[in-house]
């Protein structure tokens, strides 16, 4: 999808960089130098200049790690729950969704590059608020990122119990596997870059990959056990449950901003895109397409359980580096906004960022300590936690993977540009369904979490809070 810049010539626009030379005459295409002159005339570079004199360094990836942390955190558990979507919709219309959302996460994904590139200074959610709405703006969407990251490390917190349950045959309390797996997911987010974090996103993508491939083989040597449904005729909201699970599963835009904000080169983001949007695609339809054809009806999720006893307790086991990594990079990136926003203001940051000084190590430690001690809560405290986390994703996942880069487009697109062309015309008409898109995902979404929570109350289905009672799978 195309974005139109604004040439216009600005009072504040400063002469281009050498890596914003190199990138013209590398690609040669007078959009994108177009785009890389309005960088420098619409703001500031988030982390300013990192000469010498900064002892950290944030802007050190480069894009095949920035790809490499988009796949550990999106890949990571959203992967675990598309056989169970294709045993609820069917094969066909689960290859249609997994294909379909993820041809347009892609474009999403590549309209949040190109604002980012417009305004450098955007590190967040909260930045980008700020410049479509103001300050209130600024207050809704870096509350919702927040909250919604929160959710996720949650998330992680308790799965990473349902997998120590499950390999110990619960030989402990469930509270005490949900505490060491946040304290394990606190002491990895220490680190103040994401570029050191990247390496450990390696480990973690070959540590679901290898889980999926072990329950892939254990359930095609167990054999069929199941029939297999080409279409299914459900209700509306149990349908939808499964559709928004897919959404789950590609929603990992919330982090995009800050990714970029640490790459090298940021307009190098595309190919990291591409690789992830590739990468997951192909993986949710393998494992979506496999798991489901040999267990049909009786798939479960997490997808790990679908094996027998032993071969579940080792894919568990190795898929342990994924729940952490994947979640440490979740509270990272939280941490990260707040972090940012107490020690940068109107451009100009503080040298406790970019150095090892008490008062910004014991700020970042305060940080993390809270992101991690909230999600363990949380995720104890709620008894519906999975709908609940359904309830949050449909309120905030609708709109950062998909109806706010539709806004971003708009912003970025001048009225007078945007019925020019037959190609305008279409792009248009497209980002105008996206918003409506985003929409209509966070009512359906809301319909169906909240049935399935009432539910649950009506058949007596939620375990207590703080319960040590086995949560593992048997």
């Amino acid at each position: 999808m195309s974005t139109v810049t604004n040439g216009a010539t600005s009072p504040r626009a400063t002469p281009l960089r050498s890596g914003e030379k190199r990138l013209t005459e590398k690609r040669g295409h007078a959009e994108i130098n177009a785009n890389v002159v309005h960088v420098r005339e619409e703001g500031f570079d988030v982390y300013g200049e990192e000469d010498g004199n900064a002892q950290i360094k944030y802007r050190t990836m480069v894009w095949w790690k920035a790809a490499a942390l988009m796949l550990a955190e999106t890949v990571s558990l959203g992967i675990l729950s598309i056989p169970s979507v294709f045993a609820s919709i069917g094969m066909v219309a689960g290859c249609i969704l997994v294909i379909g959302l993820g041809i347009i996460a892609t474009a999403t994904g590549y309209v949040i590059g190109s604002f980012k590139l417009r305004y450098p200074h955007v590190h967040n959610m909260a930045d980008a608020g700020e410049i479509l709405a103001g300050p209130i703006g600024r207050e809704i969407l870096g509350a919702a990122q927040v909250i919604f990251i929160i959710f996720l490390c949650g998330s992680h917190v308790l799965t990473g119990l349902i997998a120590f349950d499950t390999i110990t045959n619960g030989a402990s309390c469930s509270v005490v596997w949900a505490a060491v797996t946040a304290i394990i997911c606190f002491l990895f987010t220490l680190p103040r870059t994401l570029d050191g974090i990247s390496y450990l996103s390696v480990v973690s993508f070959i540590s679901i990959i290898s889980a999926i491939f072990i329950t892939m083989i254990g359930v095609g040597v167990a054999g069929h056990q199941g029939t297999v449904a080409v279409t299914s005729h459900l209700a509306f909201a149990p349908a939808f449950l499964a559709v928004t699970d897919i959404i789950f599963a590609y929603a990992g835009h919330v982090a995009f901003f800050t990714f970029i904000a640490e790459m090298k080169e940021p307009e190098d983001f595309p190919k990291a895109l591409y690789a992830l949007q590739i990468t997951d695609t192909t993986l949710y339809l393998i494992v979506g397409i496999v798991v489901y054809a040999y267990t049909g009806a009786n798939t479960v999720s997490p997808a790990l359980g679908n094996t027998g006893v032993t071969l579940r307790k080792v894919a568990y086991g190795i898929a342990l580096p994924t729940i952490i990594i994947a979640g440490v990079i979740n509270g990272h990136v939280c941490a990260k906004l707040i972090f940012i926003r107490i020690f940068r203001r109107k451009g100009v940051h503080s040298r406790h960022m970019t150095s090892h000084s008490w008062t910004g190590w014991l700020t970042w430690a305060a940080i993390c300590t809270a992101i991690w001690a909230l999600a363990f809560v949380i995720a104890e405290v709620i008894p519906f936690f999975n709908d609940l986390l359904g309830v949050i994703s449909s309120l905030f996942a609708a709109w950062f993977t998909y109806g706010i880069s539709g806004i971003f487009w708009f912003h970025m697109t001048p009225r007078s540009e945007r019925w020019t062309t037959a190609r305008q015309k279409a792009n248009t008409i497209f980002w105008s369904g996206i918003i409506l898109m985003g929409a209509f995902i966070m009512v359906g979404g809301l319909y169906a979490s909240i049935q399935s929570i009432l539910d649950g109350y009506r058949n007596g289905g939620f375990p207590g809070p703080f319960t040590c009672a086995n949560q593992g799978l048997v």
